[in-house]
């Protein structure tokens, strides 16, 4: 199917219609084995091979997320990972994206609390791939971080920061963060303040500290052979910047004392968000948490909190559960909107679903269905080559088994109902949660 694809360099269409086919084969590709390797620099790297379609996705992430910033300059990690995409030694921030753009190429990349990371889609034809593959090694490999650029973008991130400010959704996300992880890192989030005290040679530190070959993690999917594959993963970390050492420690997370804040706002719903800190990636209890969690509020019409809260009594439009597994205690928790008036009582309704379900856990049509829905959906996290670029990332960066994505559907059938009530009963302490309501009572 492949060879039957030519594209041009500056076919955007072509491209499109290689992702489209990409679809049909994700299935598939998801049970190819993933190749590991520790490159010369000392970069991690993970390569899918899969001759199906003309493309190749590469992502390079490091431990350079938020978890990372400095206390009095939250903000410094988002930052850096914006402007190094903003112009290189060799070509201006204007060249680079003309470069990109005439190979039909694509970056991408995220910076979150624990990573931070850039992307490359490009067409595997040689042209195009060594144009879009030289043009990423120069953004990763010699920022140059432009004083320009460096004023404009502290003033976008300042703004949004400001905006941010006046949304309850914000409000209410930010607040419930700093409750759950009070002096851990992971309460950070940027305020006007802390950006204004970013410097230009804030950014250039972070990057060198941060931004280092030896913790570097290529994922590379698609059209290429193993040797292909190896010269890429070199040529983008070969000149990244050397660590002087292990990276420093961060402190253990500590589970909060359970408490409630009230914040005023003029909106006319309440924004509620409770829990908690609760699991690592890898956690040997993600599973019955995944499965435990579709059942209370993870799985839409059929959750508990959804019938329960929604169908039932009309508190909410919308309200779910959810958690985030990081390398250290990600959180679980409970969102909903509702109106100012009712707030109260749609809280105390989630407490008492969140109550009967730690006491009994899932009955065992509950327990049956959660997993028919999470295996028959397991295709759809890889049902296209973002995605699945995404999840062998996650593989790499959080070190899980490389059989992770094949032993995904036995894992979660392997659930019980036992196992899920002693993994919430564990991890889901009442006493421990924290709770915030945006447009009730008083801060």
């Amino acid at each position: 199917m492949a060879k039957d694809i030519s594209c041009g360099a500056k076919n955007l269409v072509c491209l499109a219609a290689a992702a489209a086919l990409w679809l049909t084969a994700a299935a598939a590709q998801a049970m190819m084995p993933i190749q590991h390797w520790t490159a010369a620099s000392g970069a991690r790297v993970y390569f899918v091979e899969s001759r199906s379609i003309p493309m190749l996705d590469v992502n390079v992430d490091f431990d350079a997320g938020g978890r990372r910033v400095p206390v009095d300059k939250a903000g410094l990690g988002g930052l850096t990972h914006t402007l190094i995409k903003a112009g290189s030694a060799a070509h201006s921030e204007e060249e680079i994206s003309r470069r990109i753009a005439d190979v039909g190429a694509q970056l991408g990349g995220d910076a979150s609390r624990d990573r931070a990371g850039l992307s490359l889609r490009t067409l595997s034809s040689e042209r195009e791939r060594k144009q879009a593959i030289a043009t990423f090694a120069e953004i990763l490999q010699a920022p140059v971080f432009p004083d320009a650029a460096f004023a404009r973008e502290k003033a976008r991130l300042i703004a949004a920061v400001r905006e941010e400010d006046t949304k309850p959704g914000a409000i209410a996300s930010r607040a419930f963060y700093r409750l759950m992880y009070a002096a851990h890192p992971y309460a950070l989030s940027p305020t006007p303040e802390t950006v204004q005290r970013i410097a230009r040679a804030d950014v250039e530190g972070f990057y060198r500290e941060h931004y280092v070959a030896g913790r570097a993690v290529v994922t590379i999917i698609g059209d290429a052979d193993r040797a292909l594959a190896e010269r890429i993963a070199e040529q983008l970390t070969a000149e990244l910047p050397r660590a002087g050492g292990a990276p420093v420690p961060l402190p253990p997370v500590i589970q909060p004392s359970g408490q409630t804040l009230r914040i005023a706002h003029p909106a006319s719903q309440s924004h509620i968000l409770l829990g908690l800190p609760a699991i690592t990636r890898g956690d040997r209890d993600y599973f019955p948490l995944l499965v435990g969690n579709y059942v209370l509020g993870g799985g839409g019409f059929v959750s508990r909190l959804y019938l329960e809260v929604r169908e039932k009594r009309g508190y909410a439009y919308s309200v779910y559960s959810t958690f985030q597994s990081l390398a250290q205690e990600g959180p679980f928790w409970i969102g909903l909107q509702t109106k100012k008036e009712q707030a109260e009582e749609a809280l105390a309704r989630v407490g008492t679903v969140l109550d009967e379900f730690l006491a009994r856990g899932p009955s065992a049509v509950e327990l049956k269905a959660a997993k028919q829905n999470l295996v028959g959906g397991f295709a759809l996290r890889i049902d296209s080559n973002r995605k699945l670029l995404e999840q062998v990332a996650l593989i790499g960066f959080y070190q899980l088994p490389l059989t992770w994505l094949d032993d995904f559907t036995a894992r979660v059938e392997k659930v019980s109902a036992a196992e899920v009530r002693a993994v919430f009963a564990r991890r889901v302490r009442p006493e421990h949660l924290v709770t915030v309501v945006v447009g009730s009572g008083e801060k």
